[in-house]
């Protein structure tokens, strides 16, 4: 079989959930529903966020930024899919897909740069509190918010370079509804041996480094709140940080649960399904969690809509 080298492949095929004529037009309703909920949502917390002065906060800055990230990162995937479905068409391009590899990484890296912020920032409310406006000042968020844009583009960057080194045989169909990464490995003519390791590594660093950064920010929040005499307190403590840890768990446990299915099953569509998950249900929660536990928001909501803001 040719190589990509030397035929020049320009196309490759999303294969998608299912090829059965008659349950596309679900899938189609499901996950456009689906997208809108999520965009319209997170697009309303960031208005609230910055229409509403009380919510000038690092707390609520970071989750301007966390609800940006989810409606790109599901951008990345779910309108290419509905497009494909609409058409009957399921080419995406060579470019197309190496620029969707890009972004999705981006978008994934950040949310998870963006949870372990998140975490110190409720670190610091709760265990400083007396140095919390002077540690968290609007100086030190900003150049925050650009560090993680700049480790996620750099890590982003350094996948789709590794991933244009490959050569890919003609005819390639992807047992995905995007172009996943590991997919793209699989289906590769070329050694992936430097690929494989770099994702292993990678993986230890995305996953295993910010999550170690969340776990060891909340044993300090659970040493304070215990601490803490009267229960009123504890309650009020722990509230600040219920909807950011309820968010961590959905997105590590959804991602976690992503690979486990995938190396415990070679069923494509089980991967598949098991992958909306956290590119698709996650995104779409967080507006809600953080909505409905949060009553800042929903203050800030009332005010919107009630044009007193």
């Amino acid at each position: 079989m040719e190589l990509g080298n030397d035929t020049q492949i320009s196309e490759f095929l999303l294969l998608g959930f299912s090829e059965d004529p008659q349950l596309q037009p679900f899938i189609f309703g499901l996950f456009l529903s689906m997208y809108l909920i999520t965009v319209y949502g997170n697009l309303l917390i960031i208005l609230v966020t910055i229409s509403d002065s009380h919510l000038h906060t690092p707390m609520y800055f970071f989750l301007s930024n966390l609800s940006f990230a989810d409606m790109c990162f599901i951008s990345t995937t779910v309108p290419k899919m509905l497009v494909n479905i609409q058409t009957q068409n399921k080419v995406i391009t060579y470019a197309g897909c190496i620029t969707q590899i890009y972004f999705f990484i981006l978008f994934g890296a950040l949310d998870s740069f963006l949870l372990t912020v998140m975490a110190y920032d409720r670190y610091v409310a709760i265990c400083l509190p007396l140095h919390y406006t002077i540690i968290m000042n609007s100086w030190l968020c900003e150049q925050l918010i650009l560090a993680l844009w700049t480790m996620s583009a750099l890590y982003s960057l350094l996948h789709s370079l590794m991933v244009l080194q490959l050569s890919f045989c003609t005819h390639v169909k992807i047992p995905h509804f995007y172009c996943d990464l590991s997919k793209m490995f699989h289906l590769s003519c070329s050694d992936t041996f430097l690929n494989d390791l770099l994702i292993y590594f990678s993986s230890v660093f995305l996953g295993g480094g910010p999550l170690t950064g969340i776990l060891y920010s909340y044993s300090k929040i659970v040493s304070s709140i215990r601490a803490i005499s009267s229960a009123q307190g504890k309650y009020k403590a722990f509230s600040t940080c219920a909807s950011h840890l309820l968010v961590v768990f959905l997105f590590y446990c959804t991602s976690l649960g992503v690979y486990l299915s995938a190396s415990a099953t070679l069923s494509s569509l089980s991967s598949a399904a098991a992958s909306v998950m956290y590119t698709v249900v996650t995104p779409m929660l967080n507006p809600f969690i953080y909505s409905l536990r949060n009553k800042d928001i929903k203050r800030a909501l009332k005010r919107l809509f009630s044009g007193k803001v």
